[in-house]
């Protein structure tokens, strides 16, 4: 049994200096990925700053809330993409949504062998770490039942910075993507009327408190989004957020992850790296399988599906989507659903499979 992991700093409470100091890391992260203009810039650029000052132990953090307003702002702006003109394709939809819950129950089952057998990680942290979504509640629900929630969040979040740093440039390569082509999502906040804004405002304060109140998972991304969709597909409006609001969302979503990374040394961080990169290509390499197939069997575009099963986040994957001009309405409605799957199922799943497992020791100092 290896020594213990002394606990992440980032438990404490953010100050203001650690906030500002990740957001303005974060932002000039952003800012240089705009200049060279690589896909996805504010968010990735965010994103590789802060997690390269995480590992240069810099005291960066922030608040919980901060990301779920900022993610808030994403579920208005992925709400948009739901106009009327979709509502005759949601029965194409219908047997790739369907497939979801065979795609969770063979990357669950492959990627808890991979874990367990390969990785020599204990049952249960192999079970969450496996699991192909839902980061905070895998890690919150594994910890609690006594895996290593250390080691899971680290595989979660590395499988999202993975996903994140690479797809947008292989799709780069294979589909000749020009970011600079593509036009920004949003007008400046000086063209967005007035009347629009309250209403995309009260979109987003009322579907996340509804959204919260139901203990919908993901409650700050699909509430307003399930609200904005509703407005947008009944021809109310057809405004996105201010531009300048969501590349500070994306700013703020970046750093979040980056500085998920603080207060962990290198040295466990590069044992589960090793291990999360592993299973990160298992997912992928099933999502291009479960993509490709629907794809000959459904008609529906393989780049669309593919960031539909992509092991991303719900809202770096809408946002891939809106970046290289694909359906963003279809990909976020995938990755809902799959989100649901998993938060709901995963745990009652695994209270059947502790009863084979007996009653595993905690897994916390292994």
């Amino acid at each position: 049994m290896s020594k213990a992991e002394p606990p992440s700093d980032t438990s404490r409470k953010p100050s203001l200096q650690t906030t500002l100091l990740a957001l303005t890391i974060g932002g000039l992260g952003g800012w240089i990925a705009t200049m060279i203009a690589i896909p996805l810039p504010w968010m990735i650029g965010s994103m590789v700053t802060v997690t390269v000052g995480a590992m240069l132990k810099l005291p960066l953090a922030l608040p919980n809330r901060l990301r779920s307003v900022m993610v808030v702002v994403l579920g208005i702006m992925l709400g948009s993409g739901f106009t009327p003109a979709i509502l005759p394709q949601l029965g194409d939809w219908a047997l790739s949504l369907s497939t979801l819950v065979l795609y969770v129950i063979v990357s669950g089952a492959i990627g808890i062998w991979y874990f367990r057998k390969l990785c020599d990680y204990g049952p249960i942290t192999s079970y969450f770490s496996a699991m192909p979504g839902g980061l905070s509640e895998m890690t919150v629900v594994g910890g609690e039942m006594g895996g290593d929630s250390r080691k899971i969040s680290l595989t979660h979040a590395w499988r999202i910075l993975t996903v994140i740093m690479t797809l947008p440039f292989l799709f780069q390569l294979w589909l000749a993507y020009d970011p600079a082509t593509r036009p920004s999502v949003g007008l400046p906040m000086t063209e967005v009327p007035l009347e629009d804004m309250a209403l995309l405002t009260a979109c987003a304060v009322a579907g996340y408190f509804i959204a919260k109140g139901l203990r919908i998972p993901a409650a700050a991304i699909v509430g307003p989004m399930i609200l904005s969709a509703a407005v947008h597909l009944a021809g109310w409006t057809t405004a996105n957020p201010p531009s300048e609001l969501i590349a500070v969302a994306q700013v703020v979503v970046g750093a979040a992850i980056g500085c998920r990374f603080v207060g962990i040394s290198l040295a466990f961080i590069g044992r589960s790296i090793v291990a999360a990169t592993g299973g990160t290509v298992i997912l992928a390499a099933i999502s291009l399988l479960f993509a490709w197939v629907l794809h000959n069997v459904t008609g529906l575009s393989f780049a669309a599906l593919f960031l539909a099963f992509a092991p991303g986040g719900l809202a770096e994957m809408s946002l891939i989507a809106l970046s290289l001009s694909l359906d963003s309405a279809f990909v976020a409605t995938h990755h809902i659903v799959r989100i649901f799957i998993i938060v709901v199922c995963a745990p009652l799943l695994f209270k059947i499979l502790q009863q084979l497992w007996g009653d595993p020791r905690s897994e916390q100092a292994e």
